[in-house]
């Protein structure tokens, strides 16, 4: 794979292959089809993720310990052509095995008896009707079959129309057919089900071909109609739905955390006042993003090569006027100052070239406006397309009335996802999308806000933060600078990631410093550290090594005989001497307990030091590293050995690391986070935040202006900070926090991980690893000292209210000396009164721990104080 995969990806993925592994099964020994889903949010990356599952099923995954199915045909499937030819570039981009020449679309004139293995092929509803030429003779064909006749093809008939081509292909004993529905939603409404069947439905159910598709990947955002479907066949098995969780894909930086909102704060027609405010953010955008492009080509590590030309798009009313559009780009135009007759694009249903005033403006194809940095304003109406989505998009302005507010909100769910790929560290207007609405007001923003955020159903993202009077804040000028110096000293806990191996990490993490220049020949000094712990090892262990060389070496079997007329068998054990092969099966064994880069280097390493270099010494080499993978405890110490050194070369480089450019950090926070247990990480100065200083009255349903409050390390140019973020218990909570006498400064922590915001690592109580956010960092002096502490007013009513304090007891436990308090802080759920846990005092602690009763329990017994 060319991309690295988020965690959420690699989980998902997994899944994908484990339901793969067992519908192949089933079809291979139990003729049985089988189907399962892919869910997951807009902006998640499905096509990545499919992507990682199909070069996996094509060509295996050493690390996942996934075995390559070598008869696998793919054909992917949607009611799209631009949309399948989107995703044919986003996989080819996405994994450099899957090249061109193996993600073919079907197309005419195309005519082969059956399709090819290890190959992607891309076919839409349009291409299976009855006037398609690749249908071409089917009727005919099966009209023949009916009457038992022979059917005489005519001269302009296909030699295999498609349809005979799917069942050839299918009734290969020596392929199987993976058949991926793209947007699975459709094509599976429950009316067209019941009464006329679809092309996709007669597609998986075999109507026209005989054979059902063996095996049905559906994904999609919103996948019921299809899990509904699959689940009404009698004979199809349902495997379990891989769905991605929308926090996951959040926290993971690929969506954008901000959707600013600016609106009229007055009655009138300001059309015309908002248009230029839109340009003007525009620039703005343009500016900020040449200057961050800028600074980070400055820096060591910068791989950057593309800047990020940001994108204005302007959504008009259905029943436009050609007049007031064409007006609308004037202004544009007179902002920005350089804005031409080519810069700008419509994607109308009419492809036509368009006429606004004095604009000629052409159609664009939806999936092109990304790759075409020319396009820096498009005109749209409603959700522009399916599967369409444009990171660069960066500011929105809506012409539609108020009452139109689902069709502006399913627009902004297609610029959510964030220009690089990645959050931008502690700028929070690099990871901001701007939407500016002239026909709205404070009433009627509220329902996008309610959208976005998840407050009313089917949202169309993750659940970006929605601001309805966004402001930017910088850090707070009237602080002491000690504030700063004591920030610098946190730290913050990194999840692991969930099956990495620390031999793979330590190759990961050689080849980044080799890269990034931090340490000369990183990759041969890992290998000869590596190899010098494998010799020691062997010569330790040389018994045990010598039993298992002879096990790699030998082939044991049993046979079983009996006499004709007997009543008896005889079992008889023999060894064989074993082949190349079998010894090449033992070393594949030993590359997936010492990964590929050790183990064949082990190979170089021990040839290097062979007597002679013939092939009777390199089978000796292959021998000896496949039998040392299978010694006890050898694997484990090696292990442990690579985790030595990546500890050792993290504190070596941890000044040359924070000097690197942001993408080449983030790529060692996560080569930091491919460990088993949590790592810990030193936190980054915000450097720019959005806070919404309007707020949505819960009683009233009304937005009014928001309580502000002082002291916050981030604040507007008086020093204030906005409460529109805070729940109740958590304004009470700062309150107090901020009126003690020995408060200097207080931070509102970010609830998704991010360079600047502090997580502790916690498992759920499934096992997994998960990180919770604390609400508060408070910065008090203690006898002349900047010291922080941990402040989190805590929810006892949610699920996972008691191992989120398990994960903060631990945490204290670990790093408590650097705090002034770690305090969790909820009612005891029959009182109003706010109680706190002192997660400082060990017997507070070991209480949490080990206590099995709920955390209403918790906070009322005796380990629990009042809080004041």
């Amino acid at each position: 794979m060319r991309f690295t995969l988020k965690d959420y990806q690699r989980d998902a993925v997994v899944q994908t292959l484990d339901n793969l592994t067992r519908a192949r099964k089933l079809y291979v020994n139990d003729n049985a089809e089988s189907s399962f889903s892919l869910t997951a949010v807009t902006g998640a990356g499905k096509t990545v993720m499919a992507a990682a599952a199909i070069e996996s099923l094509f060509y295996g995954d050493t690390e996942l310990g996934f075995d390559a199915d070598p008869g696998a045909v793919v054909i992917w499937f949607s009611d799209n052509p631009d949309l399948n030819e989107q995703t044919k570039t986003r996989l080819n981009q996405a994994s450099e095995k899957l090249s061109l020449d193996r993600l073919i679309t079907i197309k005419p004139p195309f005519s082969v008896p059956r399709l090819e293995p290890r190959h992607v092929y891309f076919l839409n509803t349009q291409r299976l009707s009855k006037t398609s030429t690749l249908t071409r003779g089917a009727e005919r064909t099966a009209q023949a079959d009916a009457l038992g006749e022979e059917y005489v093809p005519s001269p302009d008939d296909l030699a295999w129309n498609i349809w005979q081509t799917l069942a050839n292909t299918i009734e290969d004993d020596s392929l199987t057919v993976y058949f991926i529905l793209d947007e699975a939603h459709r094509g599976f409404a429950a009316k067209a089900s019941r009464e006329k069947p679809t092309i996709v439905r007669s597609l998986v159910d075999g109507d026209r071909t005989g054979l059902p598709m063996p095996i049905v990947w559906g994904i999609s955002a919103t996948i019921e109609h299809f899990d509904q479907a699959m689940k009404n066949t009698d004979t199809r098995r349902h495997l379990p739905p891989v769905t991605v969780d929308p926090s996951r894909v959040l926290e993971s930086g690929l969506l954008k955390d901000i959707v600013a909102l600016d609106i009229p704060a007055e009655a009138g027609n300001l059309e015309t006042t908002l248009t230029t405010r839109a340009a003007r953010l525009l620039k703005d955008s343009q500016r900020r993003w040449n200057e961050y492009v800028a600074e980070q080509r400055a820096l060591p590590g910068e791989t950057v090569t593309d800047r990020v030309v940001p994108l204005l798009v302007l959504q008009i009313p259905n029943t436009e006027d050609p007049d007031d559009v064409g007006r609308w780009l004037n202004l544009v135009q007179a902002e920005l100052g350089d804005l031409a007759q080519f810069n700008v694009r419509h994607v109308l249903g009419d492809h036509k070239t368009k006429t606004f005033g004095s604009w000629e403006v052409d159609h664009i194809d939806p999936q092109a406006v990304q790759g075409n940095n020319d396009v820096r304003v498009l005109i749209a109406k409603d959700g522009i397309s399916t599967g369409w989505d444009c990171p660069r998009a960066e500011v929105l302005v809506s012409f539609r009335p108020a009452k139109d507010h689902t069709h502006i909100t399913q627009l902004l769910g297609r610029m959510v996802r964030t220009p690089l790929a990645r959050r931008i560290p502690g700028n929070d207007r690099l990871n901001a999308v701007d939407c500016i609405l002239p026909h709205f007001d404070r009433t009627t923003a509220g329902n996008v806000v309610k959208y976005l955020t998840g407050l009313i159903e089917d949202m169309p993202t993750a659940g970006p933060k929605a601001v309805l009077n966004p402001r930017d804040l910088e850090p707070n000028q009237s602080l002491d600078e000690r504030v700063w110096d004591a920030w610098d000293a946190l730290v913050s806990q990194v999840v692991p990631r969930r099956g990495a191996r620390a031999v793979t990490r330590l190759m990961s993490f050689a080849q980044a410093l080799s890269a990034d220049g931090l340490k000369s020949r990183a990759i041969s000094r890992a290998q000869r550290r590596i190899h010098t712990r494998l010799e020691e090892f062997a010569e330790a262990h040389d018994g045990d090594l010598q039993r298992a060389e002879i096990e790699v070496k030998t082939v044991r079997g049993m046979r079983i005989q009996g006499a004709r007329g007997g009543d008896k068998l005889s079992y008889v054990d023999f060894a064989e001497r074993a082949d190349e092969n079998a010894v090449r099966v033992a070393f594949e064994d030993a590359q997936r307990a010492f990964g590929p880069d050790i183990a064949n280097s082990y190979v170089d390493y021990l040839m290097e030091h062979a007597d002679e270099e013939d092939d009777d010494a390199l089978r000796r080499a292959y021998v000896k590293v496949a039998a040392l993978a299978t010694v006890p405890h050898v694997r484990e110490r090696v292990d442990r050995v690579a985790t030595e050194l990546v500890d050792e070369w993290f504190e070596d480089n941890r000044v040359a690391m924070k000097g690197l450019a942001d993408e080449r950090r983030e790529a060692y926070a996560d080569i930091r986070a491919q460990a088993v247990e949590p790592q810990v990480t030193p936190l980054e100065r915000p450097k720019k935040r959005i806070e919404d200083f309007s707020e949505i009255d819960k009683a009233t349903d009304q937005v009014r202006d928001a309580e502000l409050i002082e002291k916050h390390l981030m604040s507007d140019e008086d020093g204030w900070f906005p409460m529109s973020s805070l729940g109740g218990w958590e304004r009470d909570v700062i309150r107090t926090e901020v009126v003690r006498p020995d408060c200097v400064a207080w931070y509102r922590n970010p609830s998704v991980p991010r360079p600047d915001s502090l997580g502790i690592a916690y498992r759920d109580d499934r096992g997994n690893w998960r990180r919770l956010h604390p609400d508060f960092v408070i910065f008090s002096e203690v006898r002349g000292e900047i010291r922080p502490s941990i402040v989190d007013p805590h929810g006892g009513h949610l699920e996972d209210s008691m191992v989120k304090l398990r994960g903060m007891a631990k945490f204290a436990e670990a790093h408590g000396t650097a705090f002034h308090r770690i305090d969790s802080i909820a009612t005891n759920g029959v009182t109003s009164q706010l109680r706190v846990l002192d997660m400082l005092d060990p017997e507070v602690r070991a209480t949490v721990l080990a206590f099995t009763g709920t955390v209403n329990e918790l906070f009322d017994s005796s380990v629990s104080a009042v809080y004041k």
